[in-house]
C-alpha cells in the first residue's frame, strides 16, 4: 500500500507542484492536491493550512509544500500541533529532517533549486524513516503544553 501524500503551494511554487504531483503519482503514491489550481497570485496560508490539517487528522501521512523561499509555507504549517515542517534545499537536509526530526512536511524553495533537485529531495524525504531513540526524546519536547 502506498503512502498518502498531501501537496500544496502558492503561485511561486505552482509549476513545481504540478511537476511533483505527476512525479509522485508515477512513483506510486496516492496524492491529495490542495491547490492552487492555477499560477495566479494567491496567499500561501490558504494552501499550507489544509495540507497541515490533512496530516494532523490522519487523512495523509506526509506532505509537500512549495513556495518561493519555502519560509512562508513552513512557518504556516508549523503553527499546527503535531506538524514538523522542514525547509530542504539539499538532499542531505531532507534525509536529516526525517531521520532526526521526524518531519512530516517537506518545504521546497522553488526559486532557489531546480526541479530535478526538488524531485530528489522529495523522494528522499518520503523514503527515509525516523531513527527514533535519542531523536525521539528531543522531538517529544517540541510541543508546547
Amino acid at each position: 500500500m502506498s503512502k498518502k501524500i498531501a501537496i500544496g503551494s502558492d503561485h511561486a511554487g505552482f509549476e513545481y507542484k504540478a511537476i511533483l504531483l505527476e512525479f509522485l503519482k508515477e512513483e506510486g503514491y496516492t496524492v491529495d492536491d490542495f491547490g492552487p489550481a492555477t499560477g495566479d497570485s494567491v496567499d500561501y496560508p490558504d494552501f499550507a493550512h489544509p495540507v497541515a490539517t490533512s496530516i494532523e487528522n490522519g487523512q495523509n501521512e506526509l506532505g509537500v509544500l512549495i513556495c518561493g523561499s519555502a519560509n512562508g509555507v513552513a512557518i504556516t504549517a508549523n503553527k499546527h500541533q503535531g506538524i514538523r515542517a522542514a525547509i530542504a534545499w539539499q538532499n542531505e537536509i531532507s534525509a536529516l529532517a526525517r531521520q532526526h526530526n521526524d518531519a512530516n512536511i517537506v518545504c521546497i524553495p522553488a526559486r532557489f533549486i531546480d526541479i530535478e533537485l526538488a524531485k530528489k529531495i522529495v523522494k528522499t524525504f518520503l523514503t527515509t524513516d525516523f531513527e527514533g531513540g535519542r531523536h525521539g526524546t528531543r522531538v517529544n519536547k517540541i510541543a508546547c503544553t
